[in-house]
């Protein structure tokens, strides 16, 4: 009888096989090619079999190796950071990137335990003023920065 060793790593494998097989059965459709030739199927045809063969790696080594068990599913955390999701999702047009950018981040850094305020100031403001940095100035997206009207 097989022992699963590491319940966390042989999850994560079944995840990595599941989105290997969607990646298959949706892009199944689309016409291959060659190599030589790639069609618009070619690519996520050799792709899912990547993250296929990721899977099997990982699984294997869940049979093998020790590892971790499962964690105990947490509500706070995912909740959190869909909270945080949907305030920038929904701000971002009325208050910019730059609010929106920093309420989001603080209360997505309360999803874990040991947040603390000053620390996740500082993360929010930093991280905020990289995005606007990148995406605004760098790359020419047209992000409301402080507001969007």
């Amino acid at each position: 009888m097989v022992r699963i060793k590491s319940p966390q790593d042989f999850g994560a494998a079944l995840v990595f096989i599941l989105f290997g097989l969607g990646g298959i059965y949706f892009g199944y459709d689309l016409r291959w090619g060659s190599a030589a030739r790639m069609g618009p199927g070619y690519f996520p045809l050799v792709l899912s079999g990547c993250i296929i063969a990721i899977g099997v790696v990982i699984g294997a080594r869940a049979l093998i190796f020790d590892g971790p068990s499962v964690e105990r599913f947490q509500i706070r955390p995912l909740g959190l950071l869909i909270i945080a999701s949907l305030i920038f999702g929904y701000l971002i047009e009325e208050i910019g990137l730059a609010i929106s950018g920093v309420l989001m981040i603080l209360v997505a850094t309360y999803a874990g335990r040991e947040a603390r305020l000053k620390e996740a100031v500082i993360l929010a403001l930093a991280l905020t003023a990289f995005s606007i940095i990148v995406f605004v100035w760098a790359l020419g997206q047209s992000l409301p920065v402080w507001t969007g009207r």
